[in-house]
């Protein structure tokens, strides 16, 4: 599954606006959800694809969910997202960003309440068959909704939650302000109907204000990006800070990471630097590593298997 992130906001917050300008307007409907992708921009990307003469780009790539409205009920569809992207209203001159961030950060807390109850209400009727370890759910789920009853967003929560629990109040958040001062969704979403190249000549050589955004994701989320090169496709891939190269044949596709041999590594800027891969390896920077390896962001991949 892509990793994700939602997005919230009060009404003509801009919130639309500003999913359609990092998804590129392409989006699809799921439910009551929209749906769309969000390139990262990464300017490493273009010097290894020149390397293979790549005759296609493929830059790494969120998913982005936007649900219309901030009840409990549509908040709970971004219980399964890696972050969350705050829209604030700093164009109107009638709203104050900071009271609606604090309105905000209230109706997730309220969701995360309403979920834990319902669990709770759901536990204690199968607790009631003697089962030890529902019975300490109980415990621990009562505990949880005191918190928040509280008024405390569950990222201050001191200990472990309860397993599958998916609460929206520990997911980083990440704030836009959508304004003179921050950033213009409408202008955004606009030149996101232009070409790569008519948008960068209307920005004047300016990196765009939604790359920012999306790059500022991937760091809240805690990504790396790393690598596959070839003629027919160069490609920049999402991956968790800390995983393998097992993790990275699993991004790829299920049956790369099944039949996983051996990855070939060679970092960015060395095979930038070579040239070639055929370079690199005569130079003794291409590296050998089996599945523990722990990737880094700027490897380059290349990850032989047998099936």
């Amino acid at each position: 599954m892509a990793l994700s992130v939602g997005i919230v906001g009060l009404p003509n917050s801009g919130k639309t606006t500003l999913f359609k300008a990092l998804t590129r307007a392409g989006a699809s409907v799921s439910g009551k959800e929209n749906v769309g992708m969000a390139a990262i921009p990464d300017q490493r990307l273009g010097p290894v694809a020149a390397v293979e003469h790549a005759k296609r780009i493929t830059p790494a790539a969120l998913r982005v969910v936007d649900v219309p409205g901030t009840g409990a009920q549509l908040l709970g569809n971004l219980r399964q997202v890696d972050a969350l992207l705050v829209v604030l209203d700093a164009w109107s001159g009638t709203r104050d960003p900071e009271d609606d961030l604090v309105t905000l950060q209230l109706e997730l807390l309220i969701a995360d309440r309403d979920h834990v109850e319902r669990r709770l209400e759901r536990v204690r009727k199968q607790a009631k068959s003697g089962d030890s370890k529902l019975r300490d759910e109980v415990g621990q789920l009562e505990a949880v909704l005191a918190h928040l009853e509280a008024e405390r967003p569950l990222s201050e929560w001191p200990g472990e939650l309860p397993e599958g629990l998916e609460p929206l109040t520990t997911k980083p958040l990440l704030e836009v302000r959508n304004g003179p001062a921050g950033l213009d969704a409408k202008l955004e979403a606009e030149l996101s109907e232009l070409s790569d190249d008519e948008a960068a000549e209307f920005r004047d050589g300016a990196p765009g204000a939604v790359g920012e955004i999306a790059r500022r994701l991937f760091e809240a989320v805690d990504l790396i990006s790393f690598f596959t090169a070839a003629e027919k496709d160069t490609r920049a891939w999402p991956l968790r800070r800390g995983r393998t190269a097992l993790d990275a044949a699993e991004t790829i596709h299920s049956e790369i990471a099944r039949g996983f041999i051996r990855a070939e590594v060679i970092r960015w800027d060395d095979l930038v630097e070579a040239g070639s891969r055929a370079e690199a390896v005569k130079r003794g920077q291409q590296r050998l590593e089996g599945k523990n390896y722990v990737v880094a962001d700027g490897d380059v991949l290349n990850i032989r298997f047998n099936v």
